[in-house]
């Protein structure tokens, strides 16, 4: 009661896209339907809670192949994205992070390490986040890296 079918709906496309392992930003999900995100994310809460579904959070590395090849980049850029983002899940900086914002991040970060010049513009329009986002969290993963070379 209180929910709309449209509303159902959407959250439970939301929760099949995380459960099959190839999320979709709740961001993505809102521009293509005609519920809101806030709507969504209330409802994904509720069916998980009522259904005990039990879904792991969204792993960033999921989210680079679909950045990668959006950007037109090399299996080598997205290794090394991945690199990045297994470094940063060892030193810990992952945890309270959005997964699409530190995937961007290292999907910009590895095109820079590999000389496959792309703007934070271009990340920041394929994975529909803010280019301050993709500042900041890629500072955040470069740091991870020097740790994890020194460590």
């Amino acid at each position: 009661p209180g929910r709309s079918i449209e509303g159902v709906a959407t959250a439970s496309l939301y929760a099949a896209a995380r459960q099959a392992g190839t999320p979709r930003s709740l961001d993505e999900i809102a521009a293509v339907c005609r519920v809101d995100k806030m709507e969504i994310a209330r409802t994904y809460r509720y069916i998980v809670r009522e259904l005990k579904l039990e879904i792991q959070p969204a792993d960033p590395e999921q989210y680079v192949p679909r950045f990668a090849s959006d950007l037109g980049l090399s299996d080598e850029a997205e290794r090394r994205a991945r690199q990045l983002l297994k470094n940063a899940k060892e030193t810990g900086i992952h945890s309270g992070k959005s997964p699409v914002g530190l995937a961007a991040a290292a999907v910009y970060a590895a095109s820079l390490l590999t000389n496959e010049k792309v703007t934070q513009n271009e990340v920041s329009e394929v994975a529909n986040i803010s280019e301050v986002t993709i500042r900041n969290r890629y500072k955040e993963l470069l740091e991870a890296e020097d740790l994890g070379v020194f460590a």
